[in-house]
């Protein structure tokens, strides 16, 4: 955000009112109300302006009312306006537009606020203009009334979908934001490019601007009426010529039968000035590319009018996934969306699972019984932050599921004295009581700068020592974790040894944090190299150092992995490709459950961030950690969670396998189970560096979609006789029978059920 200081929302909102003078709404009771000065129409809405510069929108029914501004500089702070004088202008395509000069109060004279709106097929564009003899803040907010709304407003950010032209895979960025105001007949959709909710009131919405050339501070935003999707009512309001939208009637775009026809409903919308056909043509693709489904149609649309389609994806006769794109073109230029439907069947979890969500399940969308029942569907056994006033489910509610509440809270302040920092430390240990949390990880990743081995006596002495001593106090029966590091530091770890630390925790944490390695890639620590790109940043390497550590230290520590990832930032080499992210999710559980780790977290359930939920940015990598892509539908990755959840569940690890008399490449790990023998085979013949041909200094590569599989280097081996059953990453089986089973093997990993007890003696080259 770009703005001379950032106020707080309590303050802004605060500050916004105050100047406003309004403890309630802006048109109360017995108000008087103008005359009518001048009035706009166009198809679907009319635009009324009144004498004192209120205008009043609506369809024939009055909808909205919208009155009062008001700006924010660095010397008078939040000053609104009082009224204002309508007239009528020309702009220069020849439309009439209504303008008005919005009055200012004695104390603000150096402010202006000019008003213009003009309309177009069921949309009022709305633009206001401030200046000031002081700096402006971009923060600004205009005050709406919605007239007998049905329910409450609510704000929906919008995307929009790109193709790289470079190539690889396509993106989401933002595409602005919407307010849907909800009738019985209609809706009205106040669209803005950018806007915070949490700044937004009933009757202040918050909206941001930008200076032009000549140090006008401009605001613009558009409002349409209508039944539409909020990615088309988006569309219209830009007047994009055209837009589109894809959902499901389905939670998450996830069935839990198979064999059911999965119906994707379509939105398109013409924001251009004419009539014009539009040709709508979709397909579908599994996880291995073969088409599912795929047509097109012709939609002739006037401007402004939206069509709805629908498009049936054939059902899936087992577990799995289907990729669905939506392409509609007019004129020339391309409207697209992607979603993924996904079909994942009921399974009896027995409890106990060692797999929980690393960050708080905050967003309950569509619900929060559909997002307890899908972590329950997906095998969670644990959450790492669940506390009373957090976001997400209560801890109450989730032990009623069968998922244990843990918490990772609080941030130590280093230097604090000592009558702070025990404060602190009370404060801290009345939340995790109340929660009844059985995890308690102390702060979070304080181990920066990587591998410095700074601080960690100041995170001793300020924080965990007295969080430990008031958890004896009061008696709390919790287990204790020292803050989760990021990256296996085993300097900050010889430190936080050395002054006294590893005494006081009865687990070590950290976070294997992982770039383009294949999770198997495990570098002892004198080969780590250090920075945003290096080889610190694996997996397995971590693990087994951990292990190692909490041998040589002693007391029997737990090992947990508070945050594993497999992060999908579109078209970077340093980051999974979505396939490569479903077969590491498979092979990173596995391998934690082979090391003997206590518990692992998975980070996190949703694409988008906390602060920005369900925006778009395909730069950072923190949007990009999820199960859940950012609409909510089921990445592969989420079946891979659930398939390794399943099948782990009550697994035991017994051993690697060394199939270096069949093939030095091929790697394996072999667990038994009540079903009997599960073998997990893949080959290491194309190395463990994932996009190992990108361009050195070069952080774009052209990811393939998720349906290619990216593995040059196939190995063919041959089971003499039997039954097989292979399942692959994502869940999906297929049973294998004769005398001799060919297997091919690759980086993918596979599990095995029917090989016996010594699978090297089976397994020959083909």
């Amino acid at each position: 955000m770009t703005e001379l200081s950032k106020p707080t929302r309590r303050t802004f909102v605060a500050g916004s009112l105050v100047a406003a003078g309004v403890a309630g709404g802006l048109l109360p009771a017995g108000t008087a109300r103008a005359a009518t000065a001048y009035t706009l129409t166009a198809d679907g809405i009319t635009v009324t302006a009144l004498t004192d510069g209120t205008l009043v929108v609506g369809d024939g029914t009055e909808r909205i009312r919208i009155a009062h501004f008001q700006v924010k500089d660095t010397v008078l702070g939040g000053q609104r306006t009082f009224g204002g004088t309508p007239s009528l202008v020309t702009l220069p395509d020849g439309r009439q537009a209504i303008r008005v000069e919005y009055k200012m109060s004695a104390a603000a004279q150096t402010i202006t606020v000019t008003g213009t709106f003009d309309v177009t097929a069921r949309r009022l564009h709305m633009r206001w203009d401030a200046t000031s003899s002081h700096k402006m803040y971009l923060n600004s907010q205009f005050s709406r009334t919605t007239i007998s709304p049905a329910a409450a407003e609510y704000a929906t950010p919008v995307t929009r979908w790109n193709r790289d032209p470079g190539g690889g895979v396509p993106y989401e960025t933002n595409d602005g934001i919407v307010y849907t105001d909800t009738w019985a007949d209609t809706h009205a959709y106040f669209r803005l490019q950018s806007s915070r909710p949490d700044w937004t009131t009933r009757d202040w919405m918050h909206i941001v601007g930008t200076y032009d050339a000549l140090g006008v501070l401009r605001h613009e935003a558009d409002l349409v009426l209508g039944n539409l999707r909020e990615v088309a009512a988006n569309a219209a309001a830009v007047g994009r010529p055209v837009g589109i939208d894809l959902w499901t009637d389905q939670p998450f775009n996830l069935w839990y039968e198979t064999g059911q026809p999965m119906p994707v409903n379509v939105q398109v919308v013409a924001g251009s000035g004419v009539t014009a056909p539009v040709t709508v043509s979709w397909f579908a693709r599994d996880f291995d590319g073969t088409t599912l489904t795929s047509g097109s149609t012709v939609l002739p649309l006037a401007p402004g009018q939206s069509a709805d389609h629908k498009v049936v994806v054939p059902a899936l006769r087992q577990q799995g996934v289907a990729f669905v794109e939506v392409k509609a073109v007019t004129g020339g230029v391309e409207a697209f969306a992607r979603t993924t439907l996904a079909v994942l069947p009921s399974y009896p979890y027995r409890g106990g699972g060692m797999f929980g969500i690393a960050n708080y399940p905050w967003l309950l969308k569509p619900s929060k019984a559909d997002i307890a029942t899908l972590l329950q569907k997906i095998g969670v056994a644990s959450v790492r932050i669940a506390y009373n006033g957090a976001p997400g489910i209560p801890p109450a509610e989730l032990e009623a599921l069968g998922i244990m509440p843990n918490i990772q809270h609080g941030d130590v302040v280093f230097d604090a004295t000592p009558e702070q920092a025990k404060a602190w430390a009370a404060e801290l240990v009345d939340v995790v009581v109340d929660a009844r949390a059985r995890y308690f990880e102390v702060d979070n990743e304080r181990n920066q700068p990587w591998m410095s081995g700074l601080y960690a006596d100041k995170y001793i002495r300020d924080g965990l020592r007295p969080v430990v001593e008031r958890l004896a106090e009061v008696g709390a029966d919790v287990k204790v974790m020292n803050n989760g590091l990021g990256g296996m530091d085993v300097n900050w770890v010889d430190s936080f040894h050395a002054h006294g630390g590893w005494d006081l925790i009865d687990v070590f944490a950290f976070h294997p944090g992982r770039g383009n390695f294949t999770p198997d890639y495990a570098p002892t620590p004198d080969e780590w190299v250090t920075g945003s790109n290096g080889s610190y940043w694996n997996f397995l390497g971590g693990v087994r150092e951990a292990k190692r550590r909490i041998r040589e230290y002693g007391g029997d520590k737990e090992l947990w992995l508070t945050e594993a990832y497999a992060c999908t930032r579109p078209n970077q080499w340093w980051n999974d490709t979505l396939r490569q992210a479903a077969e590491n999710v498979l092979l990173t559980l596995a391998l934690a459950k082979a090391e003997g780790v206590d518990g692992l977290n998975w980070y996190q359930l949703y694409d988008s961030t906390i602060h920005h939920p369900q925006e778009a940015d395909p730069a950072n990598p923190e949007y990009h950690h999820g199960l859940l892509h950012r609409d909510l539908s089921a990445k592969p990755s989420l079946l891979a969670f659930a398939n390794a959840t399943r099948v782990l569940e009550e697994a035991e690890f017994v051993r690697w396998l060394d199939f270096s008399k069949v093939d030095r490449h091929l790697q394996g790990l072999l667990f038994s189970t009540p079903d009997g023998p599960l073998s997990i085979l893949w080959s290491r013949k194309d190395g463990y560096l994932l996009n190992a041909d990108h361009v050195e200094g070069q952080a774009y590569y052209p990811h393939p979609e998720v349906w290619e599989d990216d593995w040059p280097t196939k190995t063919n081996v041959v089971v003499r006789g039997g039954e097989l059953v292979e399942i692959d990453c994502i869940g999906r089986r297929r049973t294998l029978t004769g005398s001799r089973i060919r297997l091919t093997l690759d980086g993918a990993p596979r599990l095995y059920r029917g090989l016996s007890a010594q699978p090297e003696l089976q397994l020959r080259l083909a």
